[in-house]
C-alpha cells in the first residue's frame, strides 16, 4: 500500500510503521508500503529488534543488517517486476 505516489521525493529516511503476523508496514520518505511473509519469507522469523533495525542503502534501497536483506525501493513500489527465485544446488536439496 502507497500513501504517496510522488516519484520525485529525494529518498531519504526509512523506518518501520507496523509488524502484523502477515507482514510489515515499512515508510520510505513518506510512502508506506506492505511487505507480506509469504513474498519475502526472511523477515516471518526474524527478531522484531532486527525488523525495526532498517537503513537507507544509497538512495534507492533498504538495509537490514541482522538479517542480510537488501531491497530495492523499486521492488516496492512494483513488486510484479520483482519475481523471487530461488535456485538450489544438488548438495542443498541433499
Amino acid at each position: 500500500m502507497k500513501k504517496n505516489s510522488n516519484q520525485n521525493t529525494e529518498r531519504t529516511s526509512v523506518d518501520i510503521r507496523l509488524i502484523t503476523s502477515s507482514g510489515i508496514i515499512v515508510s520510505v520518505s513518506g510512502c508506506d508500503y506492505y511487505i507480506s511473509y509469504d513474498r519475502l519469507p526472511w523477515f516471518r522469523d526474524a527478531k522484531v529488534s532486527d525488523i525495526f533495525n532498517v537503513k537507507m542503502c544509497g538512495s534507492d534501497g533498504i538495509r537490514w543488517e541482522a538479517i542480510d536483506v537488501d531491497l530495492e525501493i523499486e521492488s516496492l513500489i512494483h513488486p510484479e517486476q520483482y519475481p523471487l527465485v530461488m535456485k538450489r544446488t544438488v548438495n542443498e536439496v541433499l
